[in-house]
C-alpha cells in the first residue's frame, strides 16, 4: 500500500519546490505565517500514543492537558518528543497519523518528532526509556567505560538509522555534562567525568548522528546540558527546588566547557541549557534557560553556536505529574507570570521552550508590545530551516515494514549486545577467582534462573552452591514524591541491614558481586571481601555471565572514582572531577581477565 504523500503544488506552496535554496523557502514560508502559526513553532512538546499506533484522541488516563489533535490543529504546535515504550510498527503507524493531521493544517508544516535516550536499560520519565524494541547498549557509561570513539560512532549510526525508520528526527541527547558530583542522579547519561574523553566521544556520536553535514538521512542531536550540569549543589537534580542551585567552589566553570566546545565543533544542530541556578559567579542567579549571559553571551557570541536552543523541559508553567503538582523550574524566577518568564527565556537567546503548550502566551507577548515579531522570526527561521534541510517537506512519512525489519535489528543487536560485554569493568579478582570453568553449582540472586542455567546447576541455598553471582544496583535514598522517585539520590551507601544481608552471602560462598553504576557506590567492605567485584552500565545477564566464563573480554575501566566513604563525597567540591580523599577506586581503574575472549564476545 502507498504511503500517503505531503501537499506539493509548488504554485500553491512554493516553500516546498526542492529546487528552490532553503533560505528562500524559509523566508517565503514565514510571510506566509500568521502569528499564531510563529508562536506554534516555539513550542516542543510531549505526546503519547496508544499502545496500537493510533493517537491519543482524550485525556483520559494521560499526564497531558491536550490531545494530540488539540495540539496540532489547533495550537499549531509541529515539535514533539514522544513518551513511553512501543512496538516499531506502532511507532511508525503512530508517526504517519500525526503527520497526516499536520498535512490538513492551513500550512501543512510537517511535524519533527524526538525522543529522549531509548537504547539501553534506564527507565525514567524524566530522562530516558529502557530500550524495548530497540537494539540493547549500555547507558553512555558504559560507551565511556570502553572509550572508543569509532565504537561511539558506530553506536550513533545505529541509533540513527533505527530513529529514521519510525520517524524520530531530533534526539534528545547526546548528554555531556561532566559526572564531577558523586551524587548527582543523571550521570548513567554522561560519559563521566574527563573531559577530553567526553568530548573525543561526543564528536563521534554527532557525526554518527547527523553525518558530516545534517541532511535527509541525518537526526538532528540536540546537546545537553549547557553550560555543564554536572556541579549542583549536595548532588540534588535541578528538577526539583531542592536541588536548583549549581556551585563551583573549585573554580573549574570552564573546564565543564570543554565537551560543548567539541561538540559545537563537531556542527551539533541544536544545544538544550539546563535548569540549574548558578550561585556564586558573576553570571545571573537564574536559571540557564533565561540566562542571556549563557545563552547569548556565552553560546552564541563566545562560542559561535548557530543552532537551535531549546530550553529543557517545563520552565514556564506549573505542572501535575502523577498526580502531584510540580512547580515551573524558573529557578530564580519564581516570583514571575508566565508571560514574563517566557519573556524572559526569548531576551535570553532560546527559540524553544520545552515540555510547554502554551503559544498564546507568546501571541499575547507580541501583541502588547513585550516581545518584537521579529524577535519571534528569528526563532522560526531556525526552526524552519532545520525541518527543511532534514527532508521533512518532501518525506515526512515512513515505511512500517521498514521500521519493524529496521528497529532491533539482528546486527544491530549483535554490536550492542558486544559492547554490553566491552564496557564492564572488572574491580577486584582475588586470587584469580575469574575466569570461571566447568558447570559449578551456581547460586544467584537478582539474575535470571534460566539464564543461568545455560553456565551451571543453580541452586536455591548459597550453602550446597559452589559459588554466588549477585547482581546489585548503586544505592539511592528513595524519594516520596512518584516523579522524584526516578532520580535516584541521595547517600551511596547500602542501608546497614542491606549491607549486613550482602556480607553474609559474601562469607557465605565465593562471590561474584556485579553494581550496577548509574552513578558512584562507596563500597569498600564490598570490594574487601567480594570473590571478585564487577561493575555494569547496562548489561544483560548472559553478557555478565560470559565475561564471568571467560566466553567474552571486559575492557572497561572506570568513568569516574568511587569513593571510600560519605564523608569523603561531602568533602568534595562539586565542580572539581575526582575529588574524594582516598579513593576505594580510582578513575580509569579496570583489570583485564587472563584467558579471556578477545572479540569482547
Amino acid at each position: 500500500m502507498p504511503l500517503p504523500q505531503a501537499p506539493q503544488d509548488p504554485h500553491q506552496h512554493p516553500y516546498q519546490d526542492a529546487g528552490l535554496p532553503v533560505e528562500r523557502r524559509v523566508e517565503d514560508l514565514l510571510s506566509r505565517m500568521t502569528l499564531e502559526e510563529k508562536a506554534g513553532q516555539l513550542f516542543h512538546s510531549m505526546l503519547m500514543m496508544n499502545a496500537d499506533g493510533t493517537p491519543v484522541t482524550d485525556t483520559d488516563g494521560s499526564m497531558l492537558p491536550h490531545t494530540t489533535p488539540e495540539l496540532i490543529g489547533e495550537r499549531l504546535l509541529t515539535h514533539f518528543n514522544l513518551l513511553g515504550t512501543y512496538g516499531a510498527r506502532e511507532m511508525a503507524l503512530w508517526q504517519n497519523s500525526v503527520q497526516e493531521m499536520a498535512a490538513a493544517t492551513r500550512l501543512g508544516i510537517p511535524v519533527t518528532l524526538s525522543t529522549d535516550p531509548r537504547h539501553a536499560f534506564t527507565d525514567n520519565i524524566g530522562a530516558s526509556f529502557n530500550s524495548g524494541a530497540f537494539s540493547a547498549w549500555p547507558e553512555a557509561l558504559g560507551l565511556a567505560a570502553i572509550g572508543d570513539p569509532e565504537l561511539v560512532r558506530a553506536f550513533a549510526d545505529t541509533v540513527r538509522r533505527e530513529y529514521l525508520s519510525v520517524g524520530f528526527r531530533v534526539a534528545l541527547h547526546p548528554q555531556i555534562d561532566l559526572a564531577t558530583e558523586p551524587r548527582w542522579a543523571r550521570q548513567t547519561g554522561t560519559f563521566g567525568s574527563d573531559a577530553e574523553l567526553t568530548g573525543e566521544l561526543v564528536r563521534a556520536y554527532v557525526r554518527g548522528l547527523q553525518g558530516e553535514r545534517l541532511g535527509a538521512q541525518s537526526v538532528s542531536a540536540m546537546v545537553k546540558h549547557f553550560p555543564g550540569g554536572g556541579p549542583q549543589k549536595d548532588g540534588e537534580d535541578p528538577h526539583f527546588a531542592h536541588g536548583k542551585e549549581q556551585v563551583y567552589p573549585g573554580g573549574m566553570r570552564e573546564h565543564h566547557l570543554e565537551p560543548f566546545k567539541a561538540a559545537i565543533a563537531a556542527g551539533c544542530a541544536q544545544m538544550m541549557p539546563y535548569y540549574g541556578q548558578p550561585i556564586g559567579t558573576d553570571w545571573e542567579e537564574v536559571g540557564f534557560g533565561f540566562n542571556k549571559g549563557v545563552v547569548t553571551g556565552l553560546l552564541r557570541e563566545e562560542l559561535g553556536f548557530e543552532g537551535i536552543v531549546c530550553t529543557d523541559w517545563g520552565l514556564l508553567t506549573d505542572s501535575v505529574i502523577f498526580g502531584e503538582v510540580h512547580p515551573a523550574r524558573a529557578w530564580g524566577l519564581e516570583h514571575l507570570s508566565v508571560a514574563e518568564r517566557a519573556a524572559r527565556s526569548l531576551e535570553a537567546g532560546a527559540d524553544q521552550f520545552g515540555g510547554e503548550q502554551c503559544p498564546e502566551v507568546v501571541v499575547e507577548l507580541v501583541r502588547s508590545g513585550r516581545i518584537a515579531e521579529s524577535r519571534i522570526d528569528d526563532s522560526v527561521r531556525r526552526l524552519l530551516r532545520e525541518k527543511f534541510v532534514l527532508g521533512l517537506f518532501e518525506n515526512p512519512y515512513v515505511d512500517p515494514d521498514l521500521a519493524e525489519a529496521t528497529v532491533g535489528r539482528a546486527d544491530f543487536t549483535a554490536l550492542g549486545a558486544a559492547a554490553q560485554r566491552r564496557s564492564l569493568t572488572v574491580l577486584t579478582n582475588r586470587d584469580s577467582f575469574l575466569p570461571l570453568s566447568g558447570r559449578p553449582k551456581l547460586y544467584v540472586e537478582n539474575v535470571d534462573p534460566a539464564v543461568a542455567a545455560a553456565y551451571g546447576d543453580v541452586v536455591a541455598d548459597p550453602a550446597g552452591a559452589d559459588l554466588a553471582v549477585l547482581r546489585l544496583r548503586t544505592p539511592y535514598e528513595p524519594r516520596e514524591n512518584v516523579f522524584e522517585s526516578f532520580f535516584h539520590s541521595g547517600s551511596l551507601a547500602f542501608p546497614e541491614p542491606e549491607l549486613a544481608g550482602i556480607l553474609g552471602l559474601l562469607d557465605t560462598v565465593p562471590t561474584l558481586v556485579c553494581v550496577n553504576l548509574e552513578r558512584a557506590a562507596v563500597l569498600p567492605e564490598i570490594a574487601e571481601r567480594a570473590a571478585a567485584l564487577v561493575a555494569d552500565y547496562g548489561a544483560a545477564d548472559a553478557a555478565l555471565l560470559d565475561v564471568a566464563f571467560g566466553r567474552a573480554e571486559a575492557q572497561g575501566r572506570l568513568p569516574f572514582e568511587l569513593p571510600r566513604s560519605m564523608a569523603a563525597v561531602a568533602a568534595s567540591r562539586p565542580d572539581v572531577p575526582n575529588d574524594t580523599l582516598d579513593p576505594v577506586f580510582p578513575a580509569g581503574h579496570g583489570l583485564r581477565l587472563p584467558g579471556a575472549s578477545p572479540d569482547g564476545g
